[in-house]
Parts: C-alpha cells; structure tokens; sequence
C-alpha cells in the first residue's frame, strides 16, 4: 500500500479526522537510522503523528515536534512540512524491548519528560507548545498534548508492525478532533467505535486503508475532503551546510584548515555525507 492521509470531517462537520498509512516511509526511516524493533515502532509513530499534524497547516508552515521520555531510545526529534514530508532523528536507535509478545514503547521511550512541539507559522516569531508525557506510547502522549496545549479534546491512534526480519510491515495512524459544539452522543458513538477497532497496525496490516479506518470511526457518517501522498525527506544540500561553516567564523575555518582535509559532515536526518576539500574550505573563508 503506498503511504498517504485522508482527510474527513464527520458528523456534520463537528469532528475531523486524519488517517494516514506510513509503511513505507517508516521503513526508509529505519533502514537510514539503523533502528532495532522497540525504537522502530517508536520512531514510527512519531513520524506519523508527526505526518498527521503537519497535514492540519498550509503553505510553507513547518513543525518541530522533540519527545524525550528519559528512556533508552533519547530523544526523538522530527520535522514535518504542510505538504506530507517528513525528516527526523532517533538518538540511541539499537533498542528493543518486549512485553507479553508486543513491543513494549513505553519502556523504550519512557514518561519522565516532554512532548515539546514548535510551529513556524511564517508569521513573526516560531513558538512552542509543550506537555508532560503520560506513558511514552505516543498515541497517549499526543492526545494529552492536544488537550492540554492546545484545548482540543482529540483520539490519537499510531501503531507501528515489525516482523522478524526487523522490517517494518505495516505502519499508520489518525488524529481525530471534536469541533465546539459536538453532540454527547456523538462522542459516545466515536468511544464505542474506537473502543471496538482491533490496533491501528493490524487494520494496516490486513489491508485496511486510511478511508476504512475513517469508515470505522463513523460508521459512513463522514466526507471525504482530501487526500495527501506522505513522504520520508531531507532537504539537506551543500550549501545549506557550507553556510553551516561560515557561521562558525574566521578563527574555527582556519582550524579546519590547518588540521583537516577533506572535511567531512553527515546529515543527522538522512545520513547523506558532504566533503569539503581544503580548497573550499579556503574559499568560504574568503566569504567572511
């Protein structure tokens, strides 16, 4: 299945809903990072949520979204754009645990710490939202955070499938929102629904597409809006890290210089390398 998100709203139009499927790119993202199992399905479903919130912006808009649970796996950073491209970095990638035969997140990721998300809205100054982390599942986590950083009472549903091989197999999620306004009953039908799904994962492994989770969240009661193709990408490039360089100064480039040829430096989020020959290193030094 190819990784994309739906969007919907339901219930005349006082619930919206995200579905996203993320098998593919979750996938790339392990084998860039090296990820082991437990910080597969983490990482994953970091990406997704990460994915599913970048869709709720528009134009050149970005997120930052930093979980740091106190666990083994570290910190988890992702940046997302309003275009469904995603890039991100896991700080202690070989970690797995298990629990009772299911990957045990929590214990990766932890909960003595953060969610911590910053929007660059390209209006003024970036700002940061931030709420305490409740079991270091994520799904959870991100829940709370909407209710609590941003007064939005929100279902937020992730899993990530790791088959024996270490290969990500299925991977998805949605983020469902309550519009001022929804009815009790209506929230009633939405916890019966969710309460009776089988895990996001299963529904993505069996064939389940993001209109059929959509489908039974509402049970039809919902329209279409949008349809989004989802992406793993850096937008990494030379120059971005030749500029890098010059902001270290005269004094750290003549260092450089003199001790190192050629320069090398890897990207955190896609491990692309970049040298820079002595030459170049020369002439960004003019640049100053």
């Amino acid at each position: 299945m190819r990784d994309y998100l739906v969007k919907a709203y339901a219930f005349d139009g006082t619930v919206r809903i995200y579905a996203a499927s993320t098998t593919n790119l979750v996938e790339e993202a392990r084998k860039i990072h090296g990820t082991w199992p437990a910080a597969s399905a983490a990482f994953g479903r970091v990406l997704t949520a990460s994915l599913i919130m970048g869709a709720m912006y528009k134009g050149d808009q970005t997120l930052t979204v930093r979980i740091d649970g106190g666990g083994p796996v570290g910190e988890i950073v992702t940046s997302v754009n309003a275009h469904g491209e995603v890039k991100g970095t896991i700080e202690h990638p070989k970690v797995h645990f298990s629990q009772k035969d299911k990957l045990a997140v929590g214990l990766a990721v932890g909960n003595d710490g953060f969610i911590h998300v910053t929007k660059d809205l390209k209006i003024r100054n970036v700002f940061t939202s931030s709420a305490r982390l409740q079991t270091g599942e994520i799904g959870d986590d991100f829940t709370y955070y909407f209710v609590v950083s941003e007064q939005i009472p929100s279902s937020v549903g992730l899993g990530v499938l790791v088959n024996e091989m270490n290969e990500v197999f299925a991977s998805g999620g949605f983020i469902l929102q309550l519009m001022p306004g929804t009815k009790e009953e209506t929230i009633k039908k939405i916890e019966k629904n969710i309460g009776a799904m089988k895990p996001i994962s299963e529904l993505i492994q069996t064939g389940n597409k993001p209109e059929d989770i959509i489908n039974l969240i509402t049970e039809g009661d919902h329209e279409l809006l949008e349809e989004m193709p989802l992406f793993y990408k850096c937008d990494c490039s030379k120059l971005r890290f030749e500029k890098g360089i010059i902001s270290l100064g005269k004094k750290d480039i003549k260092e450089l210089i003199d001790e190192v040829n050629p320069v090398k430096i890897t990207c955190e989020f896609c491990k692309k390398q970049y040298s820079f020959s002595n030459k170049e290193l020369k002439d960004l030094f003019k640049k100053i």
